[in-house]
């Protein structure tokens, strides 16, 4: 009994000394996402301000841009994956890569040859266990997205999708991440990014109402030329600081629920050793008095 007793005690504490580790990340997550909240919502305005720019122009010039026109016969297809550099995040990485699964079913049904891009360490280390080529990969700013990294991800983009496909180019663009939609929810989302199919966000203007008409100058393809690769980068950055704010969700969802189970578990063992004592107790007891028992027999 006192072996077992020595062995429910020391389960105690490593539960408890796990408790501690996984309550001070859960309270380290909830800290980050009010900041990575914070930063998703002041870079919404400007999102807004260069869509509805992008779109007067892609509209009102009439002008065909290689970054908004389809290619007639699509061939090679670019999938840039979304992920976190530490784990301890639930199922928020694993989640990524079976809709990146599904994505490449379907582009694969479809003909195309696929390319990945990689921004996170999970990411690159699922790859490289399953032996699987990328062209190129991005770690160390998972959950602090910063803005030069998002500006070399979307000039790498738009540099292979400028190419011929004999030269390696690739003819269409999608981004696959967690989008952030509220603490308890983060959903695993694919984006068409290259060539732009550019939506404004707002309601549509009613049937009476007169679209301004609009003169460019420079011409509207320079001012194509300049809005679009901005817009591509702020498309990356948003797609970042959206996965960020769901990355520190999904962690401190998955700490909470290893500091409950760990509480459960101290209940548990505390239970279990309160009885082994108890046995142990009654057993002491009993050996007591038997011996008593004996020796008033033997007088």
């Amino acid at each position: 009994m006192g072996a077992q007793l020595r062995i429910y005690r020391q389960k105690i504490k490593s539960a408890q000394t796990t408790k501690k580790i996984t309550r001070a990340m859960e309270l380290i997550s909830a800290s980050r996402i009010q900041k990575a909240q914070a930063r998703l919502s002041s870079a919404a305005p400007y999102t807004q301000a260069l869509t509805r720019a992008v779109s007067a122009v892609a509209t009102g010039s009439n002008v065909d841009h290689p970054l908004t026109t389809e290619a007639a016969n699509i061939r090679r297809a670019a999938v840039v994956v979304f992920t976190s550099d530490r784990g301890l995040a639930g199922a928020f990485s694993s989640q990524v890569m079976r809709e990146t699964g599904e994505l490449t079913e379907r582009l694969t049904r479809e003909g195309k040859e696929i390319v990945y891009y990689l921004v996170g360490r999970k990411a690159v280390q699922y790859f490289a266990f399953r032996q699987r080529h990328s062209e190129k990969q991005w770690m160390g700013s998972s959950d602090r997205p910063e803005v030069e990294t998002a500006q070399e991800i979307a000039a790498a983009l738009i540099e292979h999708f400028m190419k011929e496909h004999d030269e390696g180019g690739v003819d269409e663009i999608h981004l696959v991440h967690n989008r952030f939609v509220n603490l308890v929810s983060q959903v695993p989302t694919v984006l068409r990014l290259l060539p732009l199919e550019v939506v404004e966000a707002e309601e549509a203007p009613a049937s009476a109402d007169v679209l301004p008409l609009y003169e460019f100058e420079p011409h509207g393809f320079e001012v194509l030329d300049a809005l679009l690769p901005v817009f591509v980068e702020n498309r990356v950055f948003a797609a970042m600081l959206s996965s960020a704010a769901a990355e520190h969700a999904a962690r401190q969802k998955a700490m909470k629920s290893a500091t409950d189970n760990a509480d459960k578990l101290i209940q548990q063992y505390t239970r279990l050793a309160n009885n082994a004592r108890q046995a142990e107790i009654t057993q002491q007891i009993s050996e007591i008095v038997g011996g008593a028992d004996a020796l008033v027999s033997a007088k």
